[in-house]
């Protein structure tokens, strides 16, 4: 049975991945284009990333994951 704790569908799990590569809010922002209050936000739960393709690419980037290892509740805009 898989650990519930390695899921990445919590809002925590952006944060540990943000941690992993000791990158602060307002680094991780600025990557990707919005504030360190929204990147704040996403981590708390309070909102849900809504981004745009290149967004998430950069995400992904400065993240070093692929799209499948971001949290579930990250999805691009169409």
């Amino acid at each position: 049975m898989a650990d519930p704790s390695s899921s990445l569908d919590t809002p925590q799990s952006l944060k540990h991945l943000r941690e992993r590569v000791g990158l602060s809010q307002d680094e991780l922002a600025r990557c990707i284009g919005v504030t360190g209050k929204t990147v704040s936000n996403w981590e708390r739960g309070v909102s849900l990333a809504s981004l745009t393709v290149p967004q998430v690419k950069a995400l992904c980037k400065a993240l070093a994951v692929s799209l499948e290892e971001l949290p579930d509740n990250f999805c691009a805009e169409q």
